[in-house]
This record gives C-alpha cells, sequence and structure tokens, in this order.
C-alpha cells in the first residue's frame, strides 16, 4: 500500500495594517494688511472733479400678465341674454357639408376666456366629435361678438 501525502497549502497572508490617520494641524495666521491713501495727490483731486455719475437706470416696465378667473363675481353676459346667444349661435353655424354627407351630428363641447373687453380668446375644444365640427364650433364662438 502506498500512502501519499497532499502538500499542504501556504497560509493565507496576514491582514494589512490599518492604516494610522496623518494628523494636520491647522494654524489659523492673522494677517494685517494696511492701505495708504494719499488724498493729497493733485491727479486724485482732477479726477474726482472730473467725475460725472452715470445717468440713473431706465424704469422697467413690466408686463402685466392678467390672471384668468375660473370664479368671478359678475358673470360675463352676451348682449341681449342667454337667448339673445343662442339665436346668434342658431343662425351663424354653418354645418359641416362633409358632416351632413356623413350623417355626423352631436354637441360640441368648448371653453374660453372672455377677456375685460369682452372679446373671446383661447377658444379650445374640451369634448368633441368631429373636427369638421369641432372648427366649426370654434369658428362661430371667435365670431361672438
Amino acid at each position: 500500500e502506498i500512502t501519499r501525502r497532499d502538500p499542504t497549502p501556504p497560509p493565507p497572508p496576514p491582514p494589512p495594517a490599518p492604516e494610522t490617520p496623518e494628523i494636520i494641524q491647522v494654524v489659523e495666521e492673522k494677517v494685517e494688511t494696511r492701505i495708504e491713501i494719499n488724498t493729497e495727490d493733485d491727479a486724485s483731486k482732477r479726477q474726482m472733479e472730473a467725475y460725472v455719475p452715470p445717468p440713473p437706470p431706465k424704469p422697467k416696465v413690466e408686463e402685466v400678465t392678467e390672471e384668468i378667473f375660473v370664479v368671478v363675481e359678475e358673470q360675463p353676459e352676451f348682449p341681449g341674454g342667454n337667448t339673445a346667444m343662442m339665436k346668434f349661435l342658431s343662425d351663424n353655424i354653418k354645418y359641416p357639408v362633409i358632416a351632413q354627407e356623413n350623417g355626423i351630428q352631436g354637441r360640441v363641447i368648448t371653453n374660453f376666456v372672455v377677456e375685460r373687453d369682452g372679446s373671446i380668446t383661447d377658444v379650445q375644444v374640451v369634448r368633441g366629435v368631429d373636427p369638421s365640427l369641432d372648427k366649426e364650433a370654434i369658428r362661430v364662438i371667435q365670431s361672438m361678438p
């Protein structure tokens, strides 16, 4: 019988020694600086006499952006009231031919802003039916007095 002995692996290397932090000492140093200005110099007197202050800056014109109110104390009213508005809308709506041919009908819901002067701006379709009907609704609302 042959007995064989396996060589034993070498022991692992020792862990590295922990690094000791280097201590740095900070020394505050106060430095005194003295500046002497000779005010008796003729050249500086001449410069002071010749100095003209710059003109004052032009006042900035702030652009006034008006806030859009969702709820107001006094509601805008169509000239003549709601019945006049409904009459205006029905008189001015021109039903698109393509929508008539295709049998498309429905209600277009819009959103718009009534400015202080009563003009209509920012007309948007909230819920549309068909692009041709949406365009017509926007056109008629923008033409309102």
